[in-house]
């Protein structure tokens, strides 16, 4: 059995919003420790906003349920009115999270039979030390960029790697059906990486950490790019002197993919392979002409490859600077 930090965070803000809640003499002091626990958040910034709604929540059900309890008297018909009102009110403001905790805070309302300052106060001490705790708690995150740069080079070998096994398949369709495993493990480990680098952004507010999880996405747009290469590969069949410089693109990509690279010199080169096709004889035959139109396609998607990251390098110029070519 694993014991994660998050539910170390928990179980000690529960025991100290309990403790602090008894110790400040608060009535029904065991709700502070549950506010805590559902206060804990995964990120600093999912911890912050449940607090914050949770705050306003708890002011719009003071208003909601003095209402109803002033007109109803505190019995289970006013409570019942309360939720019809509360709940819709809730949901159109986004304040879903305070639903459930501060319902069960205006039962003690019900319990005490009074809607005085002294018990408002009580309960609004509650709120506060158990959503207090655990944004105090959340205050210390693991640093995930070390494990996100460790992940970048993952994805750039296994790219690479890809490129290379595109480049022997190329007029070799029985070398393409290598590819589509190693694709498919590229797309999961992408996505598990994107997903912790938005955990790393939310433990921040500058936009500057956003980082991780644009480079993470525009890696899967690539990804989604080379599929259409990887299928259009096995169905490439031309002259071997047509692929030749197509191939050694493809290595020299795989060798130089890189975080830094602009991507400018595979674009140019990119450029130089199509009106090398342009100068060259037209298609004497419907199937020649079909195989050139594949390779047209696969040349196309491997532009809109580049460009990606092109595109991506122009966006964070004072992150990176070109130092492969």
């Amino acid at each position: 059995m694993k014991i994660g930090l998050r539910t170390v965070k928990t179980a000690v803000c529960a025991v100290v919003a309990m403790v602090l809640a008894q110790g400040l003499g608060l009535l029904y002091a065991p709700s502070a420790g549950i506010i805590a626990v559902l206060s804990v958040g995964n990120t600093k910034r999912s911890s912050f906003v449940i607090a914050r709604n949770r705050v306003v929540s708890l002011v719009l059900a003071m208003g909601i349920a003095g209402l109803c309890f002033f007109v109803l008297g505190y019995g289970p018909v006013a409570f019942g009115v309360y939720l019809l009102l509360f709940i819709p009110v809730s949901a159109r403001f986004q304040l879903d999270d305070g639903i459930v905790v501060n319902s069960v805070l205006m039962t003690h309302f019900l319990v005490e039979q009074n809607f005085s300052l002294a018990m408002i106060t009580n309960e609004f001490l509650l709120m506060g030390i158990g959503a207090g705790l655990a944004l105090v708690a959340n205050l210390y995150m693991p640093d995930l960029e070390k494990t996100l740069r460790e992940d970048q080079l993952v994805v750039e070998a296994m790219f690479a790697r890809l490129l290379e096994l595109l480049s022997t398949s190329l007029n070799q369709p029985q070398e393409a059906a290598k590819i589509e495993e190693r694709c498919n493990s590229l797309q999961q480990f992408l996505r598990n990486a994107q997903e912790k680098a938005h955990q790393h952004q939310e433990n921040y507010f500058g936009k500057e950490e956003s980082y991780f999880e644009e480079y993470f996405a525009m890696r899967r747009s690539q990804l989604s790019i080379m599929k259409d290469m990887i299928a259009v590969c096995p169905q490439i069949t031309v002259e071997e002197d047509m692929v030749a410089h197509l191939r050694g693109l493809l290595q020299y990509t795989a060798t130089t993919f890189a975080e830094d690279n602009d991507g400018q010199k595979i674009l140019d080169q990119i450029l130089e392979i199509y009106e090398g096709y342009r100068k060259r004889k037209l298609p004497q035959s419907r199937e020649e002409f079909e195989n050139r139109a594949l390779l047209f396609q696969f040349l196309q998607s491997f532009s809109s490859f580049i460009e990606i990251k092109a595109e991506f390098f122009d966006e964070n110029k004072t992150t990176l600077a070109p130092k492969k070519a």
